[in-house]
């Protein structure tokens, strides 16, 4: 009989760029370093930093309902459906991964759209753009029915690790829906992916398109009556999302954009090895991912491995200088997830750089809970979205 504490530790590996699965391992294991002086020390270790053996089924630290929802899973393995990679693995084993990651997510998508709420309430505008390389980008335009007046604007960009589905999934439909029908305009952007169905389009032709669109948005604001521009991308997306504002800080229009909302953002490609201040690569480490699956989607991203440290392709290794004069960023992590203290380092950078910017951690929530799961986490999807909402309209220009 299939162990179920490991189904979602392997199939929550190609997940982890979506937001769109979870998995689970004792919460606190081995203490830490104890001093017989100073009891006070010893504290629990977190995680696999304490179990190496540690699913997050059996981790105390995860929302409860989340381990509910898990534990009454059946059995069955949907991760023997993925090819085997490592982190030597070629470039073609790794878009031969993101392929069948894409073909799972796809066949897991029905049931999520089969949850979808009635959005009658929101109307939704299709508009082809031209790209820097003479392509087409479409991009959705969804806006509360009957809106009247200026309207806060948010341009977002789906999860995927940059390299799978698209704008049109069931989770990043519902999501985009949410916020307009709370008196957003919300612009996806559907950009090339560099794997999959839309693949394959290495660094830096995704980060392009959301450029364009950016950039267009931006000029035809009186048109579209909007009052601020607010870029939010989820887990890849958050990548794109915040390599966008670098990429427009280096170019020197940065002033296009009024602020950057970040959920699980991708920041840190995986090449050979992780910077120590990252406990979460430890503490969560197949969990939802592992280092070998962050190996593949960053080979696809980047097949000659030529852009380990450039910032518009992993903004984590963004400088001071680069980040300087960035726009304000909301950065939300997440307790479980793999590259929680991704975002969380990052967002210190940006304050060091003088920055306004904001981290929270969700408490026991797995990668991107509010996309992944729903109807199972309400008040987080709530919450967001008043916060969403809230900081594109401060953002409002005069």
């Amino acid at each position: 009989m299939l162990d179920r504490r490991r189904l979602f530790e392997r199939v929550g590996q190609g997940l982890l760029g979506v937001g769109a699965a979870f998995h689970f391992a004792p919460a606190f294991g081995q203490l830490a370093v104890s001093s017989k002086s100073d009891p006070h020390r010893d504290v629990p270790r977190p995680g696999r930093l304490g179990n190496p053996e540690m699913t997050m089924l059996d981790d105390m630290r995860l929302d409860p309902r989340v381990r509910k929802a898990m534990s009454g899973m059946p059995a069955g393995d949907p991760a023997d459906l993925l090819p085997h990679v490592t982190l030597s693995s070629s470039y073609e084993e790794c878009l031969q991964w993101v392929a069948a990651m894409e073909t799972l997510h796809n066949e897991q998508d029905s049931a999520m759209r089969a949850a979808m709420p009635d959005f009658s309430d929101v109307v939704t505008e299709k508009k082809t753009i031209t790209g820097r390389d003479g392509h087409e980008i479409d991009l959705y335009i969804e806006k509360p029915k009957g809106a009247e007046g200026i309207l806060p604007c948010v341009v977002h960009i789906h999860g995927g690790g940059m390299a799978f589905t698209t704008t049109q999934a069931a989770g990043a439909t519902r999501w985009r829906k949410t916020l307009a029908r709370q008196g957003l305009m919300v612009v996806a952007v559907e950009f090339r992916n560099s794997g999959g169905e839309l693949g394959n389009h290495p660094f830096p032709a995704g980060l392009d398109d959301c450029a364009t669109a950016v950039q267009w948005v931006n000029k035809n604001r009186s048109g579209l009556n909007i009052s601020s521009l607010v870029l939010a991308g989820e887990s890849g997306g958050g990548n794109l999302a915040v390599a966008a504002a670098v990429k427009a800080n280096i170019e020197g229009w940065v002033d296009a954009i009024d602020g950057v909302y970040a959920m699980a953002p991708m920041l840190l490609g995986f090449y050979t090895s992780v910077p120590s201040e990252l406990l979460s690569w430890r503490e969560n480490e197949g969990y939802q991912g592992t280092r070998e699956v962050m190996r593949a989607m960053t080979r696809v991203y980047d097949p000659k491995d030529e852009h380990e440290k450039n910032p518009m392709a992993w903004p984590f290794h963004a400088t001071q200088d680069v980040l300087k004069g960035l726009p304000p960023h909301i950065i939300i992590n997440y307790e479980m997830d793999l590259i929680r203290d991704d975002g969380a380092v990052f967002a210190r950078n940006l304050q060091a750089a003088g920055v306004a910017a904001i981290s929270r951690t969700v408490t026991g929530a797995p990668h991107v809970a509010e996309i992944a799961l729903p109807d199972l986490m309400p008040e987080l999807v709530d919450d967001t979205v008043g916060s969403i909402v809230g900081f594109a309209t401060q953002l409002a220009r005069s």
